[in-house]
């Protein structure tokens, strides 16, 4: 998985707000290869939609990825002809890397993305969207499972699409649910701190985008949507089905080692100026709780049976001792990623060494407690010995959480140096949102980002655009 640090952290969410008529406010990309036949009937049908529906203004592009028909004359010959559109051409293959490069190069505030074979019903375009220009959501993804949906397509896809989407809930804990609708937008702000994360290039680029951005706590809005499968699809079932089951290992043990900085991608909390003040919200004491008590109940498990393991071939203190340090470096761990959200390696040989510390305040109560049970009988019975140490155990469990809380897990994010370069959010004194249009190469990362709030302006039937001849 790839580690680069992001631009920044975002902004809070804003409505896009109003400015010349003209200035594009959302950018379509079509992936394609080697689809001669069906590009032009599909773009002349998408701007004849967007042209009679859509409120703001638009841009379509061609994301040719690397084809060998006539494909690429094509897509030029429908730029010539439509002001609305542009080509881009890639001399690779992969729908991922087709749509990192675009969206990267794009000017657009929103940016979507749909297939070629148009199987979704244009209806759903402005309803995906929405969110994302109101300032409601970061993320829209066309649902072909809703329950509202109406789909058409084989028994063969179906349970394909359940089968996988099923796999994502149950390996990655995704809550979205359809992964692969070819039908999904997000704000360009976003776009820009999150794809530098997205490794894949290929057909597992949108899962990959979307369990990052849930996991990162982003808003994912869904669109239910009328669907009918291409019989003609070129889509290899087989192999794009293996590439998945791979990518979904791959960002599960990515996920697990905490080795992507998804709290760059946090938002502030509320979108209402006066929140704003809000430095940040409170972790859930509940949650921590019951995270820590999963813990907490599994580690006293793997102790006990650590103790009774030692027991055989030493005495009492001597595998208590054992049994306690290896299962509090288990612990500290564990608590650090699952209980307090604490990601990355940063950090990791300070928190093990202040767990260590609280692992001595539990070694004394449990040590103390054998020495009490030692005094009072000369030979207790093992069950004996357990019992006394599970009643310790509890005892130094609540301390332990304590303790974790509030001195080895405490909530620093004013210490973050990224927040702390970020000044405080003043509605008097701050400037109007700015939108940088400075262009660079598909594929860069910009070295500074500004809030990417285009300005729009609602197109109603008398407005006239300078790029329109009629």
């Amino acid at each position: 998985m790839r580690t680069d640090s992001s631009p920044g952290t975002l902004p809070a969410r804003e409505h896009l707000p109003a400015a010349p008529a003209g200035t594009p406010v959302l950018d379509v990309v079509i992936p394609v290869y080697n689809e001669e036949k069906d590009l032009q009937p599909c773009v002349r049908r998408l701007h004849e939609h967007l042209d009679r529906t859509f409120p703001y203004a638009f841009r379509i592009t061609i994301a040719d990825n690397a084809s060998t028909d006539t494909t690429p004359q094509v897509a030029r010959q429908l730029a010539a002809q439509i002001p609305e559109v542009t080509t881009f051409r890639l001399e690779q293959k992969g729908r991922g890397r087709a749509l990192r490069a675009v969206w990267s190069a794009s000017d657009a505030p929103v940016l979507a993305y749909m297939d070629v074979d148009l199987s979704t019903d244009l209806n759903a375009l402005l309803p995906l969207v929405a969110p994302l220009i109101s300032g409601h959501s970061d993320l829209a993804i066309g649902s072909r499972l809703a329950r509202s949906s109406r789909v058409v397509r084989g028994p063969k896809r179906e349970f394909i699409s359940r089968a996988y989407n099923l796999i994502l809930r149950g390996s990655l804990q995704a809550r979205f649910s359809d992964a692969q609708c070819g039908f999904k937008a997000i704000r360009r702000d976003v776009a820009q701190i999150l794809l530098p994360l997205v490794e894949d290039t290929g057909w597992f680029f949108d899962t990959e985008m979307l369990v990052l951005a849930e996991r990162a706590g982003l808003r994912i809005h869904e669109v239910p949507v009328d669907w009918v499968d291409d019989p003609d699809s070129t889509v290899h079932i087989v192999k794009t089905a293996t590439d998945d089951l791979k990518g979904v290992w791959r960002v599960g043990r990515a996920l697990a080692t905490g080795s992507l900085p998804l709290d760059r991608l946090a938002r502030p909390f509320g979108d209402d100026p006066r929140d704003r003040d809000i430095e940040d919200v409170p972790k859930g004491l509940a949650r921590q709780l019951v995270g820590f008590c999963v813990v907490g109940a599994l580690s006293t498990l793997f102790y006990l049976l650590l103790y009774s393991g030692f027991r055989v071939f030493t005495g009492s203190q001597t595998a208590n001792a054992l049994a306690l340090l290896v299962s509090a470096v288990a612990n500290t761990a564990a608590n650090r990623r699952l209980t307090f959200g604490v990601r990355g390696r940063g950090g990791a040989v300070r928190h093990q060494a202040q767990g260590l510390v609280v692992f001595g305040i539990g070694l004394a109560l449990t040590s103390g407690s054998l020495a009490a049970l030692n005094a009072a009988t000369s030979e207790p019975a093992h069950s004996t010995e357990l019992a006394v140490l599970v009643a310790a155990n509890l005892a130094a469990t609540v301390l332990r959480f304590l303790l974790f809380r509030a001195w080895v897990f405490p909530d620093r994010r004013e210490d973050d140096p990224a927040r702390a370069a970020s000044p405080s959010y003043d509605p008097v004194r701050a400037p109007s949102p700015a939108y940088d249009t400075t262009p660079f190469r598909a594929g860069e990362v910009a070295d500074s980002w500004r809030d990417a709030t285009a300005q729009l302006l609602p197109v109603r039937p008398h407005d006239t655009d300078a790029r329109d001849s009629r």
